[in-house]
């Protein structure tokens, strides 16, 4: 692991890269289209990295692809390791149907919900969260993929109204909610919060299917997540899904409902 480059290194060779071919900040920034104020926060904080923008420098100063592969590298090793084997069948998955009664789902969240959620979970530097947010916003690029996978997020309202960060955090998130269930391959349907007490909220769970129509299952616990591909786990999954499914609101009114809980964190 010592070999593998931290987003501090990552700002300080993109910084000296720049110097080296005698640019300003302002002169690279008309090359690569970004503002000045977007260079200088890439090269010294707070700006999570983006991959268009370390595309975009690549090019320019002809560097061969190093700086997204030093960004794909940290990437690579920020999830644990018991993730990592989700994270591909995430990848590859044609749908996917996702459970949480307490969290917004991580493609779904925004970086600073992300954000949140790792600093009040198990101790970690900034770092260590920096890196995780970073990989947490690179998977949700198989939802903007030309052929994503069939998204259906059930969330129970708890987890629109239990606050995560600041109030413009939640704010920030719901909103986020709200535009993507208008994309044709994501519904995000919500559980009222009056609903009696049902089996999904044992815990969160997503079931996966792949394209040769293999289907594999992800539960969470408090110290890891796990796969999950016997049948007989599967069939039982499935059919908490149905429970849960049932219970939600259709897809207009889940947005309404968004919407309406969006507000109260103004």
């Amino acid at each position: 692991m010592a070999d593998i480059p931290t987003l501090g290194f990552l700002r300080d060779q993109l910084r000296r890269a720049r110097k080296m071919r005698g640019l300003s900040q302002e002169e690279l920034s008309k090359m690569i289209n970004y503002s000045t104020s977007a260079v200088s926060a890439m090269e010294i904080g707070p700006n999570q990295l983006s991959a268009d923008y370390l595309a975009r420098f690549d090019k320019v100063l002809e560097t061969g692809g190093l700086f997204v592969g030093m960004l794909e590298l940290i990437r690579l090793h920020a999830e644990p390791d018991w993730f990592r084997s989700w994270g591909e069948i995430e990848r590859e998955a044609v749908a996917l149907r996702w459970y949480d009664p307490a969290v917004v789902p991580g493609l779904l969240q925004t970086e600073a919900y992300a954000r949140a959620m790792l600093r009040a979970g198990p101790p970690l530097t900034d770092e260590q969260i920096e890196k995780r947010v970073l990989a947490r916003m690179a998977r949700q690029e198989v939802l903007t993929r030309e052929e994503p996978p069939q998204l259906v997020a059930v969330l129970d309202e708890q987890a629109l109204r239990r606050q995560v960060g600041e109030r413009a955090t939640m704010r920030e998130q719901l909103e986020h909610l709200r535009t993507l269930v208008d994309r044709p391959h994501v519904q995000v349907r919500i559980v009222p919060a009056e609903t009696p007490w049902y089996p999904g909220l044992n815990g969160p769970f997503v079931l996966a299917r792949l394209a040769d129509g293999t289907e594999v299952a992800h539960l969470d616990n408090q110290l890891r997540g796990h796969t999950v591909d016997s049948s007989n786990d599967l069939a039982s999954l499935g059919r908490r899904w149905e429970t849960v499914a049932g219970e939600a609101l259709p897809r207009r009114q889940s947005a309404r409902l968004i919407e309406e809980v969006a507000k109260s964190w103004t």
